[in-house]
């Protein structure tokens, strides 16, 4: 709950417009444009009044289109869309709920958190709840509903509930207020009972595994719900064994689901169940998206469908929808299990093709994707596969002890291989994603290996020096944390050899320069306290510390930080936050008053 997720349903993008030639035409053009858009959603909105359940249900396929082109949305929101089209969810006609839920559905995901939030606040949950139950009893019964079945065989309850249970997840990850009402209106059971038709119908299963993977993290209200039966149906997924990309994702989710509920599962059962759960993300991990997206660009030159098309889509959906599980917390937590139950090295062996997926994107893939329009947004599900990857490792280095990891030598190895990844091309990566999610596993392995006191011969100073800089420059605040505590590990390492002043003063003034310019307090303190790390002892340090006059430049900032934390850090830091800053500030002070008694001796 609360992560951002991509939108699921794909829109076309405006024509650019040109400047107008003055100002009189600009609002000309504007007042045009907004009837352009005005005009259809009354249109589509006085059709659902319609007697005949064929305008209704033409007007909501209609709706449902236009909704994903963002900008149409507001004028629809304007004309109290939401409460018009909530009654159609339990229209007469099924074809009309369908298209209905469909054009709610659109447009919670196209609309974001703003626009789902209003939903809520407009009551749609009242109408989606008594669809959903009256979904659950038919679906419950096995009742099929006598109309017109569709090509591939489903019925109409089961598509309605497909939509149904999209609406709801969407609302649920963008309202709290929708996570209270699905906890009170007992619609876990509605979801439980859409998984049972795993083997009949796995769109609607995996459709209720995204909601109930969303729903039940940090949901203490839920798990009393969850009743044996429930997790019974929960176990049966994870130990089905059909082998195709749908089912895995499936299994993928409702690991994901049953990790976020771990500690309502029985005592006998949970070495078991985290054994469950680490076998399926291994063999997810194990999936090459590489090699699928070539084999699948293959099939489509040679039987250009629009199946092959979506095939294509369901075989990368695993490794992509924000909905899906988090592996990078599972990793963590299930490395801590493993600790505390002596797991064996070769019991987590298989976690570490995490590793591989690192990589950037095959030349190849890249080529194959750039040469078919429809295909260019997997580069970037690609580049998040290996940003999820890289967080994963941070995880793994952050937990494991080090004979776990594989000892020493694999910590090189990993040195190497994550320079390699940075320095591999002529240009240093500037995507903010990966930059923070690089950072972070280099700043945790560097942890490690200093913590050992291994060398770091791979990354060279300059090119520490490159990567920190750039890192500075990032508006993400976790990378500018990231590159900071980086140096100041380097640093602390330095000062205890010999001949590093020069080193030492370049890793001082970076330091120092981040300290005194950074907005982010957050950063400015992690920069305080790596320079107190870094410059605490040694004559190397104390040498560069003299040379870049570092004592006077903390003694002129000491009441400008402690002035904006006084000021800025009100409403702006969390509780732990303003703790390190004050902690911060004292070191800061006893550092200074340290080194000017040195220096009088």
């Amino acid at each position: 709950m609360g992560k951002k997720k991509t939108n699921k349903f794909p829109r076309s993008q405006f024509s650019p417009i040109g400047p107008p030639n003055d100002t009189h035409q600009e609002e000309e053009e504007e007042e045009e444009e907004a009837g352009e858009v005005c005009s259809p959603a009354r249109d589509l909105l006085e059709k659902l009044q319609s007697a005949s359940p064929d305008v209704r249900e033409f007007a909501c396929a209609n709706i449902s289109k236009l909704v994903q082109e963002k900008k149409v949305i507001p004028s629809f929101l304007q004309k109290d869309a939401v409460r018009i089209l909530g009654p159609m969810l339990l229209d007469p006609s099924v074809g009309v709920r369908e298209t209905a839920a469909g054009a709610l559905r659109n447009l919670s995901a196209c609309g974001g958190y703003d626009v789902c939030d209003e939903m809520v606040k407009q009551d749609v949950l009242t109408p989606l709840t008594a669809l959903l139950r009256e979904c659950c009893t038919e679906l419950d019964a096995n009742v099929v509903i006598p109309q017109k079945q569709k090509s591939t065989d489903k019925t109409y309850v089961e598509d309605i509930a497909n939509e149904a249970i999209n609406l709801l997840w969407n609302l649920c990850e963008s309202s709290s207020t929708a996570v209270s009402v699905f906890n009170k209106e007992g619609l876990l059971d509605v979801c439980i009972q859409c998984l049972r038709r795993f083997n009949v119908n796995v769109e609607l299963a995996i459709s209720a595994a995204y909601c109930l993977q969303t729903i039940t993290e940090d949901n203490m209200e839920l798990l009393p719900s969850l009743i044996p039966s429930a997790l019974q149906v929960l176990e049966m997924l994870l130990l089905s064994s059909e082998d195709t990309t749908e089912h895995l994702l499936l299994r993928t989710l409702v690991a994901g689901t049953v990790w976020n509920v771990k500690s309502v599962v029985p005592a006998s059962s949970q070495a078991d169940t985290v054994n469950a759960v680490i076998r399926i993300l291994s063999e997810t991990l194990e999936r090459n998206a590489n090699q699928i997206i070539q084999r699948l660009r293959e099939a489509a030159c040679a039987t250009p469908t629009a199946e092959t098309e979506t095939e294509m889509e369901e075989d990368m959906v695993d490794a992509d929808k924000d909905g899906a599980p988090n592996l990078e917390d599972g990793v963590q937590e299930a490395a801590h299990k493993g600790k505390a139950e002596n797991v064996k090295n070769d019991d987590i062996s298989d976690l570490l093709p995490v590793l591989e997926k690192t990589e950037f994107i095959d030349n190849v893939t890249v080529d194959v994707c750039m040469k078919s329009p429809p295909w260019r947004h997997l580069i970037a599900k690609m580049k998040r596969i290996q940003c999820r990857a890289l967080t994963c490792l941070h995880n793994l280095l952050s937990v494991l002890d080090v004979e776990e990891l594989g000892g020493p030598a694999t910590l090189q190895a990993l040195s190497q291989h994550l320079t390699m990844l940075v320095f591999s091309h002529s240009e240093l990566p500037k995507d903010s994603e990966f930059l923070e999610a690089v950072t972070s596993a280099i700043r945790s392995l560097l942890q490690r290996m200093a913590s050992q006191n291994l060398p770091q011969q791979d990354m060279s100073a300059e090119q520490l020096m490159i990567l920190c800089e750039a890192g500075a420059q990032c508006e993400n605040i976790s990378t500018r944390v990231n590159v900071v505590a980086m140096m100041g590990i380097s640093g602390s390492a330095l000062a205890k050899g010999d001949g590093t002043a020069e080193t030492l003063k370049m890793v001082g003034s970076f330091l120092l320069h981040v300290a005194t310019k950074d907005s982010s307090l957050v950063v400015v303190g992690e920069a305080l306290d790596a320079i107190i790390d870094v410059f605490a002892d040694g004559e190397e340090a104390d040498k560069a510390a003299d040379q870049i006059r570092l004592v006077q430049a903390l003694k002129t900032f000491q009441p400008i930080f402690k002035s904006r934390i006084q000021k800025e850090g009100k409403g702006n830091l969390t509780p732990d936050q303003r703790l390190v800053l004050d902690n911060v500030k004292i070191n800061l002070k006893r550092f200074i008053a340290y080194q000017e008694a040195l220096a009088k001796k």
